[in-house]
Order: C-alpha cells, then sequence, then structure tokens
C-alpha cells in the first residue's frame, strides 16, 4: 500500500513543483518535461533491463498510431496542468481530476456502449449538475475542468488499447515527445527566450529533473498497481487531488466562494456513490468467487475416486502415471524438472 500512497501523494505535490518553475513560460517547462522525459525512461529502462517490448511494439503500426494519440492526449493534459498552476487555479484542475471517474464512465457509455448500474447513473447525474453549478460559480463553463478530465479520460482509453504498463508506455510516450520538444527548446535558445540557464544552476536542474518527477509516480504506481488489490488502488486515486484542493486552498491561497463549495460537495457526493457501487461490486464478486470455489471442490470430491486408502495416499487420489508424465513415465508434466525450470 506505501507504494500506492506514495504515488498518488507524488501527483498531488506535482503543483508544489511546477510552482518552483513560476518565472518559466508554461509552454517552455512542458517541452524540458518531455525533453527530459526520455533520457530517464532510458536510465530506468536500462537499470531494470526491459527493451524486449520496443520490437514488437514497433512492428504494428495500429498500436504505434494509437501510441501517437495518447501522447498527444497527455501533451495536452500536462500542458494545461503546468498552464493551471502559473495561473493561479489548482483548485480548478483538482476538480478536473476529482470528475474523471464520471467522465470515464460517460466516455463508456458513449463510445464503448456500456450499460450502467443505478448507482453509476446517480453518480453520473449529480457529477453533470455539479458542473452546472461550477459554471454558474466560475461565470463561465469549467473548460479547465473538463478538459483536463476529458484528455486523461481518454488517455487513459487509448493507453488500455497500446497494452504497455506504466513505464513501456511512460517511455514510448517521451520517445514520440522528444524531438518537438527538442526543436521548441533550440528555437527558445535560438532567440534568446531561454530560461535554461539564465536563472541559475538550482533553475536549471529543476527543468531537467521535470523528467524524473514525472517517472517516479509512474514507477510507483506499476508497483503498487501489482501488490494492492484494484479496489484499493481506486479509493487511492482520490489522494491526488484532494492533495492538490488543499495546496490551491492552504498553499496557494485560492479563493473558494460558497458556490464553488456546493459544486465540490455535489462532486465528492457523486463519487461516494461511485466508491459504494464499486466496493459493492466487488464483494459480490468475492462472494461469487468463494461460492464457485466451492462449489468446484465439492464437484470435485464426488468425482474422486472411492478404493481403499492404501491406493490414494501417496498421489492424494490422482493416478501416480499422470504425475510421472504420462504412459512412459518420463517425468515431463506439469511438476517435472522440465517445467520447473
Amino acid at each position: 500500500m506505501a507504494y500506492g500512497l506514495t504515488a498518488f501523494g507524488m501527483w498531488g505535490l506535482l503543483p508544489l513543483y511546477w510552482a518552483l518553475l513560476a518565472t518559466t513560460g508554461p509552454a517552455e517547462v512542458l517541452a524540458h518535461r518531455m525533453l527530459w522525459s526520455l533520457p530517464t525512461a532510458l536510465v530506468i529502462l536500462a537499470v531494470v533491463g526491459r527493451w524486449t517490448w520496443i520490437p514488437g511494439l514497433l512492428r504494428q503500426p495500429k498500436r504505434l498510431a494509437l501510441v501517437a494519440v495518447s501522447t498527444s492526449l497527455i501533451t495536452i493534459n500536462w500542458y494545461l496542468f503546468i498552464w493551471a498552476v502559473a495561473n493561479d487555479r489548482v483548485i480548478e484542475a483538482s476538480l478536473g481530476y476529482f470528475i474523471n471517474p464520471l467522465i470515464t464512465i460517460a466516455i463508456g457509455v458513449l463510445l464503448l456502449r456500456e450499460r450502467l448500474r443505478t448507482a453509476q447513473w446517480a453518480a453520473v447525474g449529480i457529477g453533470l449538475l455539479a458542473v452546472v453549478v461550477m459554471g454558474v460559480a466560475y461565470g463561465r463553463v469549467p473548460w479547465l475542468s473538463l478538459v483536463l478530465s476529458v484528455t486523461f479520460a481518454l488517455y487513459g482509453l487509448v493507453k488500455k488499447r497500446t497494452d504497455l504498463d506504466g513505464l513501456e508506455g511512460f517511455s514510448a510516450d517521451a520517445a514520440l515527445q522528444f524531438l518537438p520538444a527538442l526543436g521548441f527548446v533550440i528555437l527558445l535558445t535560438a532567440r534568446g527566450e531561454s530560461s535554461f540557464v539564465a536563472e541559475g544552476a538550482g533553475h536549471t536542474l529543476l527543468l531537467i529533473g521535470s523528467g524524473l518527477a514525472t517517472a517516479l509516480p509512474l514507477i510507483f504506481f506499476g508497483a503498487a498497481a501489482v501488490r494492492v488489490p484494484l479496489s484499493t488502488v481506486g479509493l487511492m486515486q482520490y489522494i491526488a487531488p484532494s492533495t492538490m484542493f488543499l495546496l490551491g486552498l492552504l498553499a496557494f491561497g485560492e479563493e473558494m466562494p460558497p458556490e464553488r463549495w456546493i459544486g465540490f460537495v455535489m462532486v465528492w457526493t457523486a463519487l461516494t456513490i461511485l466508491t459504494w457501487d464499486v466496493l459493492r461490486q466487488a464483494r459480490r464478486s468475492r462472494a461469487a468467487l468463494r461460492e464457485a470455489g466451492r462449489a468446484a471442490g465439492q464437484r470435485l470430491a464426488e468425482s474422486a475416486p472411492t478404493g481403499p486408502p492404501e491406493a490414494t495416499a501417496v498421489t492424494g487420489g490422482i493416478p501416480a502415471a499422470a504425475d510421472a508424465g504420462g504412459p512412459g513415465g518420463a517425468g515431463t508434466g506439469p511438476g517435472s524438472a522440465a517445467h520447473r525450470g
């Protein structure tokens, strides 16, 4: 669980990192984030020895096209988030990540024709109403929240179809982002508009470290995904926007008039309903699996040999020849050294 808490905690604290680069324009910060992500990815891949997925990806144009789409979506998402921090709109950005599960469900209905349960319909309905309330509160459509949420939800949908894990997906995105980012940085330098070395060594190191700041949460998330139940990971995802919200409110001093509080409370209500439904379904699934296991065990017991105990004491009711590797007893079955190796 520590891996998951670390991953989502780091994502939630990212506004503090981008705030340290406030003297640099969002476009340049984004370019350096993209530029330094590739060297970071290559170092991590070298450390863990994960190269075998690359040839397979390069041989499949359709998967490459999906990676290009996912890269475009996450690039838009990154830019808007950095822009939000630079323009004192961290709370509005946090709203985008709060409503992301609701947007993901809506996309499932619209694009994948998925059927929703009653609780899911209720959550989505309350979420949509909350967006209307927030629009009234802001005096405009909360476009930043919506675009952040939609791009991230679509990114998740497309990335899932690429069949790449977190590190592989990050590395593939970084490879496609590298050249455009390098070109932009060179252009800024040629124009004398680059802040890379103009604002001191600390600033330079922060720009270089943006690649690592992007990669580390993904690494911890990947570690959590294989160790922590999916339902628990689903609950942990609210740590990041909650942290962003608190930072916007307490660290950056952003305003929260009563109307916005009403909108956020509605969103939190929708997420509470959604979380309750997910946990209820998880309990039902576990109960169904336990029941299926008991039924299978009962059927196996009923079909077991009923001969003298001596005949089954060694093999537990399984014919000895089967474990010996077939009629010749060569030892090539699942329990043999040939398979254990």
